[in-house]
């Protein structure tokens, strides 16, 4: 028996420095992503776009249609009941 659990903590070990090695591996893939797409924002701006409109659109193109049309229209209630409008 103290070989069999021997052996099956050697495999749950071996199988826990894989689970870690992998998630190292991805959040080093995820660093280079970040930096990437940092220096995609840095490249807008260079070219006078506004990188904080570009993030609203992004965080709205990822919703659904009637979500972002249930936002939006809060969004002009919330204007409306503070005198905001156009």
């Amino acid at each position: 028996m103290i070989g069999h659990n021997s052996t099956a903590g050697s495999l749950a070990a071996d199988r826990l420095k894989a689970f870690v090695d992998r998630i190292e591996r991805l959040e080093e893939e995820k660093r280079g992503l970040q930096e990437d797409i940092k220096d995609l924002f840095t490249e807008a701006k260079g070219v006078g776009f506004d990188s904080k409109i570009i993030r609203i659109c992004l965080r709205l193109r990822k919703m659904d249609k009637a979500d972002r049309q249930e936002k939006e229209a809060k969004l002009k209630l919330y204007k409306t009941a503070m005198g905001m409008t156009d």
